[in-house]
């Protein structure tokens, strides 16, 4: 069929026309029965959010995707695609893509009427049959569904009577394909009145002519909650044209969102390649994200992107890289330390309420730091404030530690230090390479044990066990007694 270059050898290969609905449909039934992926690349929404899209695909319904920012909506709207039939049929030159067996525009009317069977056909792909358009308040109904075109009618020598003077507009020139409107919302409601007759009647109106186009076309809209901003909503009587509105939402477990996170995080091979991102930093990151949309510092309707994962592992990788190239070194593991280069990822990413505004993007940002460092700590040790605080007896785990500290020593362990001065600094700390090794049951590799050794310090530091002190370039753990007392013993180097 596809070798068909005219209408009459269309018609003998024995082409049907499809609505694009059908098509989507009948491809549809086609992959679930040979259990094949639909929306590859899609995490976490197996169970709720592709269901539903299946259903409404079957059901043949227009869709609203309703949900927060960095939730997949565009992603899952550009993968209807791939539902498609590879090529359709269409008229040679026409401005509608018209099926050659069913054309709407008067161009295609009057061409099959002068040529017949020997009209030129041409064969469309279906990555051309995807149209997308941001919803902004300048966007027009000449926009979006046409308008007379004043030097087409000058060109053509046409009065403004003649249908030829339209220029059609986005959602007539996707007729056969997918049209999406992302951030309904932001579309003034005047225009969201233009798509009524679209919806439900599947016609257009431009400029007073009498013509009706039988548009074929799916429709997808993205929104965020309506109550997210005060820059518009959908309009109740659009709302109700939209057969099926979908909710998404964000990854349920670490687990999905450390997916998400790997397969979306963009790393250079040579990054790959200098850089080992431990699974405990990985499971730190999207810690980080979920302490956020639970912060009460952060506005809950504004929502977490799951771009703020994202873009926090490329920061941390780009830190250590940055760290390991200053100093000559070849490989390197990625430390908490290197945390401090994610804070850019995550204060652009925020929505801050009153409360937030008060402390500060960058001191919410290291709050949330805290809070997954003390999250991962008491994941894999036990908890300081249900044992002994004297530093004496087997009842302590941290009698040793504790006791290292209170003699007066200092640890700093620089931001932008080698290997060896990283790995030098965690050494001098009495017991604590011992502790690690008692208390993590799986084998631990060297960069491995000496990553755990710092989680010690920074959530012990966490937990009010111990003092630390940011400074320029490093930072410093100390007694927390020390500062209030300035035992004079105290290493302050």
């Amino acid at each position: 069929m596809a070798q068909a270059k005219t209408l009459g050898e269309l018609k003998a290969s024995g082409y049907t026309p499809r609505s694009v609905k059908q098509e989507l449909r009948d491809n549809l039934i086609q992959r679930l029965q040979q259990k094949e992926e639909v929306f590859p690349g899609i995490l976490g929404f197996d169970d709720t959010v592709l269901p539903d899209m299946q259903r409404a695909i079957l059901s043949r319904h227009s869709v609203l995707l309703l949900g927060l920012r960095g939730q997949a909506k565009t992603r899952i709207a550009r993968l209807l695609v791939n539902l498609l039939d590879e090529y359709v049929p269409v008229v040679a030159g026409s401005e509608l893509n018209d099926d050659p067996l069913a054309p709407i525009s008067r161009f295609s009317s009057d061409l099959i009427k002068e040529m017949g069977d020997d009209t030129p056909i041409d064969w469309w792909h279906r990555s051309d049959r995807y149209v997308e358009k941001l919803a902004t308040p300048d966007v027009s109904v000449a926009d979006l569904i046409g308008d007379v075109d004043p030097i087409k009618a000058a060109t053509l020598r046409l009065t403004y009577a003649d249908e030829r003077v339209i220029h059609y507009g986005l959602v007539p020139r996707a007729h056969r394909g997918i049209f999406v409107i992302n951030e309904l919302p932001d579309l003034q409601a005047r225009i969201q009145v233009s798509l009524f007759n679209i919806l439900q009647e599947g016609d257009i109106q431009i400029r007073g002519f009498k013509l009706r186009l039988p548009l074929d076309i799916q429709f997808l809209f993205t929104a965020n909650p309506e109550d997210y901003t005060n820059r518009g909503s959908i309009i109740t009587p659009l709302k109700d044209r939209i057969e099926s509105q979908i909710l998404t939402h964000y990854p349920k477990t670490v687990e999905i969102a450390r997916s998400i996170t790997a397969q979306e995080a963009t790393l250079a091979d040579e990054q790959r390649d200098r850089v080992e991102v431990p699974e405990l930093l990985n499971v730190m990151l999207e810690q980080l994200s979920f302490a956020a949309r639970d912060s009460e510092y952060i506005d809950e309707k504004s929502g977490v992107s799951a771009r703020l994962s994202i873009t926090a592992l490329e920061n941390l990788v780009s830190t250590a890289e940055r760290r390991s190239l200053i100093n000559g070194d070849e490989h390197t593991v990625a430390r908490i330390t290197d945390f401090w280069g994610v804070v850019p990822a995550i204060t652009g990413k925020v929505e801050l309420v009153y409360e937030g505004e008060q402390e500060g993007a960058y001191g919410v940002a290291m709050k949330l730091l805290g809070q997954s460092i003390k999250t991962s700590f008491l994941a894999h040790f036990p908890d300081p404030g249900d044992v002994a605080a004297d530093g004496r007896g087997e009842s302590d785990p941290y009698g040793i530690i504790r006791a290292f500290f209170s003699g007066g020593h200092v640890v700093e362990l620089l931001n932008d230090g080698s290997n060896q001065d990283y790995r030098e600094a965690l050494d001098k700390v009495a017991g604590l390479r011992k502790f690690v090794t008692g208390h993590i049951d799986e084998k631990l590799s060297e960069a491995e044990t000496y990553l755990y050794m710092e989680l010690v310090l920074q959530g012990l530091a966490e937990m009010e066990v111990l003092n630390k002190e940011a400074l320029h370039n490093s930072l410093n753990f100390r007694d927390i007694l020390a500062d209030m007392f300035g035992g004079e013993d105290i290493d302050f180097r």
